[in-house]
């Protein structure tokens, strides 16, 4: 069974930056292509991005140039580097695994003045 655990979520000014991570047990990130989601509330969950497992990374228009994932294969870690944030950032961020069918609990980002 996969277990995927967000964290680093917090409370940022707009122009801000947060790094959240994406800790996984039971699969190796190395193997998989791993996507990062949002849901903001009162809305429908979307896209962010996704890296796959040769390193290449896709990003959602609104976030493109502001937003970079990584990922330590040593640690089993995805990182999702958020820059410049803005209020319409503000979400809970959720990674998934798409071959397991895994989601983690998500981890709250609140961009706000």
């Amino acid at each position: 069974q996969v277990h995927l655990v967000e964290s680093g979520g917090g409370w940022v000014q707009p122009g801000g930056s947060l790094r959240l991570s994406c800790a996984a047990s039971g699969a190796r990130f190395s193997s998989v292509t791993t996507y990062w989601y949002r849901q903001a509330p009162g809305k429908q969950r979307e896209w962010v991005g996704k890296i796959v497992s040769d390193d290449t990374t896709y990003y959602e228009a609104s976030v493109k140039g502001r937003f970079t994932l990584s990922r330590d294969s040593v640690e089993n870690l995805v990182y999702l580097q958020m820059n410049n944030l803005k209020p319409e950032d503000t979400a809970v961020y959720y990674c998934y695994i798409l071959q397991y069918g895994a989601w983690g609990q998500g981890t709250q980002v609140t961009v706000s003045s």
